[in-house]
């Protein structure tokens, strides 16, 4: 750490043209070395050079960018409204809310109806003759055994609270996937700008070579490394505008768009900053993350599951009445039934019923502490992955962007009167244009590393 901070201010001392003593690490002095010879050269000349306008500090650009939050926020919100994984998501966990009052209600009763004759099949046969003669109603009600029903309701709703996270896990990754492809297509439009700038150049340069060619005071050779140089700037140019292209039709997808739709339109960005140690991480990370409450519901219902498993002990019950209508010279019957189902073959339902139910809970357990272990690696990593990034940036606007740029400007001045050599020129364009590049490439990652953050702790800040 205390050697990232020298460097960074040994490379903002040498852009400023300061050559204080500030220690740097030993790739820093042998860049520092190469550019300060460069700005040396520069400083009689680079006066009446003037710049391109598409060569202006690219530091002060990433901090002076608006924010492209309401953009994203309202691409977010399209996606939300029309992915099928979330709209999939959430009519199962509305299905499974209608769930617990079923579960905890009695089963239905049963209605009968009986026709009992004497000495013929014929209907009403024995009606006058035989007190055996009847005609019955009757209604009858299935019982679970104590506490059953409770636990059913109970599991139910377990079910459901599983369906909800997963729901919010399904929301959480849409919304990931949605900005990490809308930071990538921020690179690619940034990067095919540079890409643009660096052709223009690279045609002024090429014309001086040919300048200095006609005069005799330049090679051949460089004229045709211009000209290749170009070539693979082009080649370069149709590889990003490719991913680019592939990338619109994944948003669209995401967003419920045609694929023929026009393409979707990526504002500027700027740095997130997000306050965030370890210690407050996990403390997100284990109350956030919506996978992780899915699987601790998951081994709750499990422990319902167990409940229930062992009640499976105790008889459901059976009551019912009956009313049976004899014929005019008898007397009416009047039955009232109660029935138990005794669980007799115990040892080979409900012990090996007991015996899978705690078999589960523990597999939900182990399931919950997988979860956590993973949910804290992803989210550290991410932390890792934006403190790192943040780091980068810092190094390349701070100090090898504005070294680039006056390397650059120095080697074409020197190349303009003969002091430095083609390929001098050419490597300090395509040095200035890969840092570039690479700002851009580590600004992405440091917001995608935020969004796999919010995805597992949420929006918290």
């Amino acid at each position: 750490m205390s050697s990232t901070r020298a460097d960074a201010a040994a490379l903002r001392s040498i852009a400023a043209g300061r050559l204080e003593f500030v220690k740097p690490s030993a790739s820093i002095r042998r860049i520092a070395a190469r550019n300060v010879i460069a700005i040396v050269i520069a400083g009689t000349i680079l006066a009446g050079i003037p710049l391109s306008g598409n060569a202006r500090d690219i530091g002060a650009q990433a901090i002076e960018t608006p924010a492209s939050s309401d953009q994203l926020r309202a691409l977010v919100d399209e996606a939300l409204s029309h992915s099928p994984v979330v709209l999939s998501a959430r009519s199962h966990w509305q299905a499974q809310t209608k769930v617990p009052i079923q579960a905890a209600t009695l089963p239905d009763p049963e209605v009968s109806l009986q026709h009992f004759t004497v000495g013929s099949p014929q209907p009403f046969s024995g009606y006058e003759s035989s007190d055996f003669y009847y005609t019955g109603f009757g209604v009858s009600q299935d019982v679970p055994g104590p506490g059953k029903l409770r636990l059913q309701r109970s599991e139910a709703e377990k079910d459901a609270e599983f369906a909800k996270h997963r729901y919010e896990a399904a929301e959480r990754e849409v919304e990931e996937k949605v900005k990490e492809i809308y930071f990538e297509l921020f690179y690619h439009r940034e990067t095919l700008t540079i890409l643009d700038r660096n052709q223009d150049e690279l045609q002024q340069i090429q014309q001086i070579a040919e300048t200095r060619y006609r005069v005799g005071q330049g090679l051949q050779q460089d004229l045709i490394k211009a000209q290749l140089q170009t070539t693979e700037i082009l080649k370069e140019h149709a590889m990003h505008h490719q991913e680019e292209d592939q990338e619109q039709l994944e948003l669209k997808q995401l967003l419920g768009r045609d694929p023929d739709s026009r393409n979707i339109e990526i504002a500027d960005i700027e740095v997130t900053h997000l306050q965030l140690d370890s210690s407050q991480l996990a403390e997100l990370a284990g109350s956030g993350s919506p996978d992780l409450a899915a699987d601790r519901a998951m081994e709750a219902r499990s422990a319902e599951a167990l409940k229930l498993a062992h009640q499976g002990y105790w008889p459901d019950f059976t009551v019912g009445y009956s009313y049976e209508k004899t014929g005019s010279g008898f007397r009416d019957y009047y039955m009232l039934n109660l029935g138990a189902k005794v669980p007799l073959y115990f040892w080979r339902k409900q012990t090996p019923a007991i015996e899978q139910a705690a078999l589960e809970a523990e597999s939900a357990r182990e399931q919950t502490q997988a979860t956590q272990l993973q949910v804290s690696s992803d989210a550290e990593s991410s932390l890792v992955a934006m403190r790192t990034a943040e780091r980068i940036m810092s190094i390349y606007r701070d100090g090898l962007i504005p070294q680039a740029e006056s390397s650059q400007a120095s080697a074409m001045a020197a190349y303009r009167v003969g002091k430095v050599d083609f390929q001098t020129l050419l490597s300090s364009v395509l040095d200035l244009q890969n840092l570039r590049q690479e700002y851009y490439r580590s600004l992405a990652d440091h917001e995608i590393a935020i969004a796999k953050l919010q995805q597992v702790i949420g929006d918290e800040r």
